[in-house]
């Protein structure tokens, strides 16, 4: 183990430490969550990334998603001709691409992989698959059914996997409400997946197998951070018992493509609106800042552009460092972090995508940890859309999610941190992983 491999477990404890200093109740605090948590991770870590079968498992899941993309580039070209062709390819009419446009080649390949989820859960696959990780959870880290169920469904699909647990939540504790917030915003939806592998694939070849295995281990993650910062002081319902998703079966394949394909548009659009309108509020907030900034320059005679997302990279370069991320690293993946919060994760991303470009960073692994802390959904616009979405399902609850809306928020940053470190502890120079990094095989 290197002094970086110490670093990512040191700042592991650290985070945890830090969300037991924040807790509402700490003497409450469940330590079978805690330690099954880490150990389903670090179980989970150990083999993907030692071993050729972990090499093998992250390529292959890496190579399907790929051509998964492919296929969906298929139906980009038909609607959007030239615009949809990927940079320095070619379309069926042997025209060359015009560039990359993020609105006609990425956004659609969240329709596509929304279809295909809908038909998975209509053929029964998806569920089968959910219920076996909440059972994991349930009765290891003995965290109520109902959670464990959300917590599970937040790995493949986004705010609708509060869905499944609709029957439960007019009867949910305080901790399990945050609980089904943290694992939302902690986690990202399948369908959006895509769109980042999508930005991603030309510069970081293997970003598919790397963003699967996070979202994998952000949702153990995302329980020991709600129970550590929420931990729980009533009895729930579904404790330590299995429950069942509540869902709608379509009623045939077509049906299921046509609600998956709609609702991957609803998505689409709402990513939009939140790029449009957070990106331009932000823009907005770094001119009042750089306008403070600039007298405090004249007042002490300093140089240097103030902005916000500058302002938080300084807020979270310590976190980077703790990561395991090397010096010379840390102050890109800081401001990629901060910017996730302010932009979302989609403009944190893209920025990682142009500093790839760029050649700014010294390590790959340094690229590697700052795609695993940033695949998760917390930032500030999702406390409004997963507190708003599960009011909707649960209205009476809606004080009560609206007050854990910002503690569920810092839990699930914490938890994308813990991704972070988690996968720092066991990526070594040797790993076959960082072979994955650079020939995406």
């Amino acid at each position: 183990m290197t002094l970086q491999n110490l670093v990512s477990a040191l700042g592991l404890l650290v985070l945890m430490g830090l969300a037991w200093m924040c807790s509402t109740a700490r003497r409450r605090v469940n330590v079978r969550v805690l330690v099954w948590g880490l150990l389903i991770q670090f179980g989970f870590a150990a083999i993907l990334f030692h071993g050729r079968l972990g090499a093998w498992v992250m390529g292959l899941m890496n190579h399907l998603v790929v051509r998964l993309l492919a296929c969906a580039g298929r139906g980009s070209e038909f609607v959007f001709g030239r615009l949809a062709v990927p940079p320095g390819g070619i379309s069926a009419g042997g025209e060359p691409s015009l560039g990359f446009f993020l609105a006609f080649q990425a956004f659609p390949t969240i329709v596509f992989f929304s279809a295909l989820m809908a038909l998975l859960y209509h053929w029964r696959i998806m569920p089968w698959i959910i219920r076996g990780f909440a059972a994991v959870f349930t009765r290891l880290m003995r965290t109520s059914g109902a959670e464990s169920l959300c917590a599970a469904s937040n790995i493949f699909v986004g705010v609708e996997s509060a869905a499944v647990v609709r029957p439960y939540l007019l009867r949910m504790t305080r901790s399990e409400l945050c609980t089904v917030l943290t694992a939302g915003m902690a986690t990202v939806a399948s369908n959006v997946l895509a769109f980042y592998v999508y930005c991603l694939r030309d510069v970081f070849p293997g970003i598919a197998g790397h963003l699967v295995s996070a979202s994998l281990l952000s949702a153990p993650a995302a329980l020991v951070m709600s129970k550590l910062l929420c931990p729980e002081t009533e009895s729930p319902e579904t404790l330590g018992r299995v429950v069942r998703e509540e869902s709608v079966r379509s009623g045939s394949m077509f049906e299921a493509i046509i609600d998956g394909s709609t609702a991957g548009m609803r998505i689409l659009f709402g990513i939009v609106a939140l790029l449009l309108a957070v990106l331009g509020l932000v823009a907005l907030v770094d001119q009042f800042i750089g306008f403070a900034g600039s007298r405090v320059n004249l007042c002490f005679d300093l140089h240097g552009e103030w902005t916000l997302n500058r302002l938080l990279g300084y807020v979270f370069y310590v976190p980077a460092l703790l990561m395991g991320v090397v010096p010379e690293d840390a102050g890109l993946v800081a401001g990629l972090l901060g910017e996730r919060v302010t932009g979302t994760e989609v403009a944190g991303y893209q920025s990682l995508a142009i500093l790839l470009q760029q050649g700014r960073f010294a390590e790959p692994r340094s690229v590697v940890l700052a795609a695993y802390a940033l695949c998760g959904f917390a930032h500030v616009a999702s406390v409004a859309i997963f507190v708003g979405g599960v009011s909707a399902l649960a209205p009476t609850r809606a004080p009560d999610l609206a007050k854990l809306g910002g503690r569920a928020l810092l839990a699930a940053t914490l938890a994308c941190l813990m991704t972070a470190c988690v996968a720092g502890i066991f990526l070594t120079n040797e790993s076959p992983l960082l072979g994955v990094w650079i020939t995406g095989r």
